[in-house]
């Protein structure tokens, strides 16, 4: 910006000057931020519950999180929940904020429209130690479940999951806002239930997995 206002326009500024502009007028980059997932010290904290844990059926684990999503222009965030022994994307959604209240909402759309899991994981982020997250899960009565400080492994799926989603279509195809995010993400996620098969969970779709069970147990 300064060599803009000397060379292009004329204007005799310095870089000092101009970030004490910047600072006066609030002006910014847009940008993802670090540590999404930055908790805050007085928030609430649980212990680990999958490690050695045997995962032998739907709904008895869920694990989720949230990212960024790059666009044409600027970023969007995205929640989304997994069911850890298919595979399968319970919920997810899109927004510009990520809030405790955004994610608690999800959440409880999600257990509406599937049943509540047993567990329910996720890292130790600021929207997920919550009072307003927590509570909801307690008064659900679903075991709450947290990653060890700085283990990303701990949540394994979801970040594969991650993965996937932006190699395999976001990086491809740069959403055009929010729209067209929401749009590609809707069709990803049914491709990704419905159609892409799973190497780890028997070459089958996470919709079939999940229903295998349902079905064999009726």
């Amino acid at each position: 910006m300064t060599d803009y206002l000397k060379q292009d326009l004329g204007y005799p500024v310095g870089e000092k000057r101009i970030r004490r502009l910047y600072k006066i007028m609030n002006l910014k980059a847009i940008y993802p931020k670090k540590n999404l997932s930055k908790a805050n010290k007085a928030d609430y904290k649980f212990p680990y519950l999958l490690r050695n844990l045997k995962v032998e059926r739907p709904n008895q684990v869920w694990q989720a999180d949230i990212t960024y999503i790059p666009m044409y222009r600027g970023f969007m965030y995205m929640f989304a929940i997994i069911d850890v022994y298919s595979r399968k994307i319970m919920g997810w959604d899109v927004s510009n904020t990520m809030s405790a209240e955004w994610c608690r909402d999800v959440m409880l759309d999600t257990m509406r429209k599937h049943g509540k899991p047993g567990i329910f994981n996720t890292d130790q982020g600021s929207q997920f130690t919550s009072a307003v997250f927590i509570e909801a899960l307690k008064k659900n009565e679903v075991q709450i479940s947290m990653d060890g400080k700085g283990r990303a492994l701990d949540n394994v799926f979801i970040e594969r999951f991650w993965g996937s989603l932006k190699r395999e279509k976001i990086y491809l195809n740069p959403p055009n806002g929010g729209v067209d995010l929401y749009k590609q993400v809707k069709d990803y996620v049914n491709f990704y239930n419905t159609e892409r098969r799973h190497k780890s969970i028997g070459k089958v779709t996470p919709d079939e997995k999940f229903h295998q069970v349902i079905k064999n147990v009726s």
